[in-house]
């Protein structure tokens, strides 16, 4: 769903594969059949786009946080299981980890029934840890806080901790070591002279409330509103024709476009975001989308790791602020940059588990035997 999973899952890749390792990302959405995962992803586009309040109705049902009884994802996740199976065994794989939470009820489904020999280890990725995510098959989880971990672990029994984001290395480059910041620094003077640029990120699909709101606030008050229209061409066009305004579409060069803004505004609390504390940019959320996009800006907030804004005065406030060179911005970049470097590479994490678990297998082999 959206592109932040996938871009985690290949990064993961790049990683292993870096050193020396074989891995493989799967889109758990093509294992099911029927072409249900299809349906699925145009179901989930469709309501956040067009009916949030569907959406919303869908993430209180099956996904929010909290006790009771809800329906689980379990019962469509197992219809993937053979697939995953299959491909586990030819792969030889020493381990599976999901980064999407319909995969991780697939794989908590299938090792709680012995049908899944290879461990598996749960990356979430939101900073708000849903329902979802959580099934206690699995043998091991990487969050984002500690406060997540310790949720995954009064939830399922299992053991939990946190890791650092996942992101590509050109983020936490300092600036200097970017190449494309200065050509896009150069693309903002021409385009905004003595505006500050403030990234609007509106997802893969360029999903957003009031986006067109929002670009008219920011312009009126001296700033170059940059946004993000993923692959929504409809959005692209009609923010293009307002002046002062750009509008993209898919950007290759996150890491330069991030290292040459001056603050983001979020709604999802998503990989963009992440992407933006790890190149330094101050993050502010406005307007979130339902469900786990308007959880997930609260966590966000709330471990001080970014701001929300409630209403129009708020958001100008904050970015004002934030935009602005001064120990409001430094501290918030700070906060930012300490969830890489106060906490563990997640891949070191999970070969480590899957190398303990391989040596535990071989010694008990023996005995087996006799």
């Amino acid at each position: 769903m959206g592109a932040g999973h996938d871009t985690v899952a290949a990064e993961l890749v790049r990683r292993a594969r870096e050193r020396g390792d074989t891995a493989q990302a799967v889109d758990v959405l093509a294992l099911l059949p029927f072409g249900l995962g299809t349906v699925l992803r145009w179901f989930y586009r469709g309501s956040v786009r067009h009916f949030p309040w569907a959406y919303a109705a869908v993430y209180r049902l099956f996904l929010r946080p909290g006790p009771g009884r809800r329906p689980s994802g379990t019962p469509l996740a197992r219809l993937a299981g053979g697939r995953l199976c299959e491909l586990a065994e030819r792969t030889g794989a020493d381990v599976v980890v999901p980064v999407f939470h319909l995969g991780a009820q697939l794989t908590g489904h299938l090792r709680d029934r012995g049908l899944l020999p290879v461990p598996t280890v749960v990356l979430v990725i939101d900073f708000e840890v849903h329902r979802q995510w959580l099934h206690p098959g699995n043998d091991r989880y990487l969050c984002l806080t500690e406060d997540a971990a310790r949720e995954a672990r009064g939830n399922t029994g299992r053991p939990a901790r946190r890791c650092g984001p996942v992101v590509a290395p050109d983020f936490l480059a300092g600036t200097t070591g970017v190449p494309g910041a200065a050509a896009w620094r150069e693309m903002f003077g021409r385009l905004g002279p003595g505006r500050p640029s403030v990234v609007l990120s509106a997802g893969a699909w360029g999903v957003g409330s009031r986006l067109d709101a929002t670009v008219r606030l920011l312009t009126d008050h001296g700033f170059l509103p940059v946004v993000l229209c993923g692959g929504n061409q409809r959005l692209r066009r009609t923010l293009s024709g307002a002046p002062g305004v750009l509008a993209l579409g898919w950007v290759t060069d996150m890491p330069g476009l991030l290292h040459a803004a001056r603050a983001l505004i979020d709604n999802a609390a998503g990989q963009t975001a992440v992407q933006a504390l790890a190149a330094g940019l101050p993050v502010v959320g406005h307007r979130p989308i339902p469900g786990h996009g308007a959880d997930g800006v609260r966590r966000m907030a709330a471990l001080g790791v970014s701001e929300v804004a409630e209403n129009e005065t708020e958001l100008l406030e904050a970015v004002r602020r934030l935009t602005a060179p001064g120990p409001a911005r430094k501290r918030r970049i700070a906060a930012g940059r300490a969830l890489f470097t106060e906490n563990a590479d997640a891949l070191t994490l999970v070969t480590g588990f899957a190398d303990g678990a391989r040596t535990r297998t071989r010694l008990r082999e023996p005995d087996a035997r006799r």
